[in-house]
């Protein structure tokens, strides 16, 4: 099965946070699924660290790279019609990158693997 990881969900996982639910935490590890992460969590990750509301274990040019590597992960671009379909999602959400990882998944036909309550506003498959 393929999913779309969650920016939150993401960094949980790689720093083996209890805050990441078991049912989550046992698709991610399941070797047989295919893990996607969004471009713009990266561009998040990069932006929270940058104005000091994160702090890595390794620098963000050493430790992305290489949990993204070890664990398989995918990294999904942004398209054009990623872009359209944020325009047609109501404002359940205002986080602008969540709102583009939502568009992505439902653009790809992904279900998101993420914790956060207005996700399940829209028309998109949630686990955790």
């Amino acid at each position: 099965m393929r999913a779309l990881l969650d920016t939150s969900t993401f960094l949980w996982f790689i720093d083996g946070s209890d805050r990441l639910s078991d049912n989550a935490r046992v698709f991610m590890e399941e070797f047989d699924n295919e893990l996607f992460m969004s471009v713009a969590s990266l561009w998040e990750i990069a932006i929270k660290i940058r104005i000091g509301k994160l702090e890595l274990a390794k620098s963000f040019d050493t430790l992305l790279p290489e949990k993204i590597e070890e664990n398989e992960i995918n990294i999904l671009p942004i398209s054009f019609s990623h872009l359209s379909e944020t325009m047609k999602l109501p404002l359940h959400h205002r986080d602008p990158f969540d709102r583009l990882i939502i568009a992505q998944g439902i653009q790809e036909k992904l279900p998101l693997i993420g914790c956060d309550r207005a996700f399940r506003a829209y028309p998109i498959d949630i686990i955790w």
